[in-house]
């Protein structure tokens, strides 16, 4: 089984962003980049695959600036066997994005799709349902467990009423959660190793398809401060602010 992990290059997410002084964009200005959280998911859960004998090989695939081949680097110290790197200097939408991992998809031809719900930057949760029409494959979003059989996968994924349990048909595809897994840490020999593993970069103009942008970034601004909270000394004291000064109860 051959499966394809699409990851992010983001900000960190220990990092506070601010806008640019003109709120044009994010300031991007020495700001520590990683791979996205969730896709680190998809990482561990294709590695965690192969090495249980379920996988035969991992390749993780980004869209991106030519910055994003450290993340790809990452991927391979945590266990990917060959990453792609589809360049582009465009911010690209998720539909874009969609368009050109389908051609990285019939191109490589996967058993098995695993990428992250969202990425923290836009938070779109778009990418993998766009990805799963423009295939026509099956998908399941929001995996919380994930199970390989012969010629299908069993994904549990939480929902309102509790835990739903879907079984795909292969070739599928497969949309992370946070409580899939526990990403491990790449080690030191690892990361040397990743330097010599296969890193391929097409360019996402020859790729064929219509990457322009749908939409415009108007301006990128802080949210409003937040006024400080009061210390109320008794329980009627915060019901009484409550129903006269905040007036969400009667």
């Amino acid at each position: 089984m051959k499966i394809l992990v699409p990851i992010k290059r983001v900000v960190d997410y220990n990092v506070k962003v601010r806008p640019l002084s003109d709120n044009s964009n994010v300031d991007l200005n020495n700001v520590k980049m990683s791979v996205n959280p969730f896709c680190e998911i998809a990482i561990e859960e294709a590695v965690r695959l192969k090495e249980s004998g379920k996988a035969t090989e991992v390749i993780a695939v980004s869209v991106g600036k030519s910055d994003s081949q450290e993340q790809l680097r990452t991927a391979l110290a945590l266990g990917a066997d060959r990453a792609i790197l589809v360049e582009t200097d465009l911010l690209l939408e998720p539909l874009a994005i969609a368009k050109v991992l389908q051609k990285v998809i019939e191109d490589e031809s996967p058993d098995l799709v695993i990428l992250g719900k969202q990425a923290i930057d836009g938070d779109n949760n778009q990418t993998g349902q766009m990805l799963g029409a423009l295939m026509d494959y099956p998908q399941a979003t929001n995996a919380s467990e994930l199970v390989i059989d012969d010629s299908s996968v069993k994904v549990t994924r939480e929902i309102d009423g509790g835990l739903q349990t879907l079984e795909l048909t292969i070739p599928a595809i497969v949309t992370t959660d946070l409580r899939l897994n526990e990403p491990r840490y790449a080690s030191l020999p690892n990361i040397m190793k990743a330097k010599k593993k296969e890193l391929t970069v097409k360019s996402a103009q020859d790729i064929g398809v219509d990457i322009s942008p749908r939409t415009e970034l108007l301006s990128v601004e802080l949210p409003p401060t937040r006024e400080a909270g009061v210390i109320v000394e008794s329980v009627d004291q915060l019901v009484d602010k409550l129903k006269n000064e905040a007036k969400v109860i009667q």
